[in-house]
């Protein structure tokens, strides 16, 4: 009795994690509608960036550039992917002294980034490369992220868009219309 006891308790705690399924964000099409892209949580650190043809799979990377509540957009190549952040964890501040300028630390991260078919960096955004130091207040702190995107997580605005010309545009709270070009 105790055997069958501890083995479905035992049942009970591996199912769920056995039975997991794949999470996947919206795949979003490049401009020319030739390609699109998403990301897929295959598991707990694990991660799979999908660029997709008609047809079927072009190419995929088993690594986590973002998570699937964040933004993709591919380019008209089907090569490079732009990924929009919107829900971004604050910055530190450095330590040691506190210098000039340090009390702006959490505005120093990372909301946007470019990577190819294997998931290498190519390049990346800040969030004062976005804004000027007058526009920050508009940006909505919480206890550990912030929200610093129109048009997504309840912030009013026109959402992040790709353009018939491959041109990612979006708009930080704020501030004027930005571009990110492949």
């Amino acid at each position: 009795m105790r055997l069958t006891a501890a083995l479905a308790l035992m049942l009970c705690c591996v199912a769920p994690s056995a039975l997991a399924e794949e999470r996947g964000s919206r795949a979003r099409v490049s401009a020319n509608g030739l390609y699109s892209v998403r990301m897929v949580d295959t598991g707990v650190g694990q991660c799979r960036l999908e660029m997709l043809k008609e047809n079927g799979p072009l190419w995929s990377a088993n690594v986590c550039v973002g998570t699937v509540d964040d933004l993709y957009f591919a380019s008209n190549d089907g090569e490079k992917v732009w990924v929009l952040y919107p829900l971004v964890e604050k910055g530190k501040p450095p330590a040691g002294k506190k210098k000039r300028g340090s009390g702006l630390s959490w505005a120093r991260v990372m909301v946007a980034a470019q990577f190819d078919r294997t998931g290498q960096k190519l390049q990346e955004k800040r969030l004062t490369e976005l804004m000027t130091t007058k526009q920050l207040p508009e940006v909505r702190q919480m206890a550990h992220h912030l929200k610093w995107l129109e048009g997504t997580l309840g912030i009013p605005g026109k959402g992040p868009r790709l353009t018939d010309a491959g041109v990612v545009e979006f708009e930080p709270v704020g501030a004027k219309t930005q571009r990110l070009t492949f």
